[in-house]
């Protein structure tokens, strides 16, 4: 056919291309050895190309390798690990919230051939559908899952990036959420909701104490009515507190019962315990006072 022929043609014409080069090389040995060996680094490697077409073999590296001069065109692909930061996006969550979340990505080329010969420049594209996958994944996140999953999320997004570009010859190795911006008032109001729910807390937790201090006191009261002889240790415990404060005045706590003979003893009329004669005094002494 015209297309095998035409093919057939410029092979011929490429084998003659490569001979001359070759002749060239020889003749001008060794200056042209300058032109000839290059060297890549071990991080590196070389994609060569022989009249416009990828040359059989894959890439070189690393070390030295040979090229031929005027027919051969190479290009140096670092194999290291490499960073970007994706700049804040505006997205509207799945809740109706618009927020601005930023990112970074680590990437590093795992096909040297391909990464030259798929995509033009893979480090720019790279950049753009990170970009683009940031806003779709969280798009369909509401605004709690955002602030609360971030490493869920950066897996989701990791292996979205790693698919979509492996026929690039790029392998996304980590994607992280390094910022979410909220709006002004989205701050102030979810501010308050928390110091409300920390109040509510604290009171909750002031009544729990108080019920349970008041359980306690309740048994130590059923005890101590129970047993009267523990009021009586306690009063000794308080006289111990006391002295050791060293106060100039110590108060005796005297239980009610020591009073009960004399209170009981003493129950009897004036008349009584004074005679007839006391009570006439005591008659006199108050009209004297009237």
């Amino acid at each position: 056919t015209a297309a095998a022929s035409v093919s057939e043609g410029l092979d011929i014409c490429a084998y003659i291309l490569t001979t001359c080069s070759i002749l060239i090389i020889v003749a001008t040995f060794p200056i042209s050895l300058i032109f000839c060996i290059k060297v890549v680094q071990e991080y590196e490697r070389a994609v060569i190309f022989r009249l416009g077409r990828l040359l059989r073999g894959g890439a070189k590296g690393p070390g030295i390798f040979f090229i031929i001069p005027c027919i051969d065109t190479y290009c140096k692909v670092d194999l290291r690990t490499v960073s970007f930061d994706v700049p804040p996006q505006e997205i509207l969550s799945k809740d109706s919230v618009t927020v601005a979340v930023d990112a970074v990505v680590y990437y590093r080329i795992s096909n040297a051939t391909i990464a030259v010969s798929n995509v033009e420049d893979y480090g720019h594209s790279t950049r753009l559908l990170a970009a683009t996958t940031l806003r779709n994944v969280l798009g369909t996140k509401n605004l709690s899952e955002i602030l609360s999953e971030r490493e869920s999320i950066s897996h989701v997004m990791q292996a979205s990036l790693d698919e979509a570009t492996d026929p690039w010859g790029v392998k996304v190795e980590r994607v992280e959420i390094k910022d979410v911006r909220l709006p002004v008032q989205l701050q102030r109001a979810m501010a308050a909701e928390a110091e409300a729910a920390r109040e509510a807390r604290a009171k909750v937790i002031a009544a729990e104490g108080e019920q349970r201090a008041s359980r306690s006191l309740k048994e130590a009261a059923e005890v101590i009515a129970d047993t009267p002889s523990a009021l009586q240790l306690r009063y000794l415990q308080t006289l111990a507190s006391i002295a050791a404060e060293k106060n100039s005045t110590i108060v005796f706590p005297i239980p009610m019962e020591l009073f009960s003979g004399f209170i009981t003893s003493d129950q009897r009329p004036y008349s009584d315990r004074h005679g007839s004669h006391g009570a006439s005094d005591l008659k006199k002494d108050l009209e004297a006072a009237a």
